[in-house]
């Protein structure tokens, strides 16, 4: 199609993503002529608002892809892997929030600060957007590999239970009305005890975590991938690896949920083939894009996760040369999962995408 404004779908429009989608659609200049909002049969029929104007929810079929132009699947890895290729196949540009297409050699895996290039390559008509952790690391490692020439990475997540949805944050915030008040947290074993399978408030399912998340921590985040390490941990190295073309680049990551909402935190280890300054480090994460810097420790000036929660940069700070090598870094940094982290990145591709198409 040319001459027009391209039509969007949103698959995954009534989601914790989705929402958030909505409101960047509302807030960032509209590219887009008819937003198509869709979900799950169950769904269909409800009533959302995107850019100041209600819409219906339609049910995902093959049929509500027709006269579509780019669909943004912010859905589970299932519904991507059966659906986006349909899209695909009927001439639809699909950016892709799941980890169904992230590793495959003929979707690229964009992060617009580091690689807007790739975009424009999709062979399967898919284009796929890195794990939330990732993209709360990667814009700032990025801006750094740039100028220094990355070699290694070691990473310590500390992950919001929004990760997981909103059964997470259900899960949370159930547990701590349950422990609210007590004594617990002072013997062995006393809050896994009380909250026993911790039934997270919604239709009484289970808690999605392996262990209380309130009062504690979980060293445990995705599915096993085998020799001990998670899904989520061998996503940060491969996905890295991809986005910054470092195939191979020596990465390491212990990812954990920790009794948090919403934001991403990390502790950041990076080694780099010249040997760097801080001085030089700030001046490039001062003036990278998708970044800002907080970096004045004595003052009280370090991101934290309630602080950043719902803004769109990745925050940096502690800032620091490593003691015993002169060719790393350390840093701490933390960034919205569900902007940057996921609905943002998203929605910055598909304008990458709009603007292919003829005015």
């Amino acid at each position: 199609m040319t001459g027009h404004r391209p039509s969007l779908a949103v698959v995954g429009a009534t989601g914790a993503i989705g929402g958030v989608m909505l409101r960047i659609l509302s807030q960032h200049a509209d590219v887009w002529g008819e937003v198509r909002l869709v979900a799950s049969p169950r769904s269909a029929g409800r009533k959302l608002v995107v850019r100041g104007e209600e819409s219906e929810v339609l049910a995902l079929s093959e049929d509500v892809f027709d006269g579509v132009d780019v669909a943004l699947f912010l859905v589970p890895d299932e519904v991507s892997a059966r659906w986006a290729p349909i899209a695909a196949a009927k001439g639809v540009v699909v950016i892709d929030d799941s980890a169904a297409f992230r590793l495959d050699d003929d979707v690229p895996l964009v992060v617009p600060e580091i690689n807007p290039h790739a975009a424009r390559l999709r062979p399967r008509g898919i284009v796929a957007s890195p794990n939330c952790t990732t993209l709360s690391l990667i814009v700032a490692v990025g801006a750094l590999h740039a100028e220094f020439g990355l070699r290694e990475l070691i990473v310590s997540s500390y992950q919001a239970v929004s990760g997981v949805g909103r059964d997470g944050v259900a899960a949370l915030r159930e547990q701590l009305s349950l422990v609210a008040g007590t004594e617990l947290g002072t013997q062995p074993g006393d809050v896994r005890r009380a909250l026993g399978d911790s039934a997270d408030g919604r239709n009484g399912a289970r808690s999605p975590f392996a262990a209380p998340v309130a009062l504690n921590v979980v060293p445990w985040a995705g599915t096993d991938a085998g020799d001990g390490w998670s899904s989520e941990e061998l996503a940060i190295r491969e996905e890295c690896r991809k986005v910054l073309g470092l195939p191979e680049l020596k990465t390491t990551a212990t990812c954990v949920y920790v009794p948090v909402v919403a934001t991403h935190s990390m502790s950041v280890h990076a080694r780099f083939e010249n040997e760097v300054a801080v001085d030089k480090a700030h001046e490039i994460l001062a003036t990278a894009p998708g970044v800002v810097l907080f970096d004045s420790p004595a003052s009280g000036d370090f991101p934290t996760p309630s602080d950043v929660v719902g803004t769109d940069p990745t925050w940096v700070g502690r800032v620091r040369r490593s003691m015993d090598d002169p060719h790393a870094l350390e840093m701490f940094l933390c960034g919205d999962n569900l902007r940057k982290g996921a609905a943002l990145n998203v929605a910055q591709i598909a304008e990458s995408v709009a603007a292919e198409f003829p005015r």
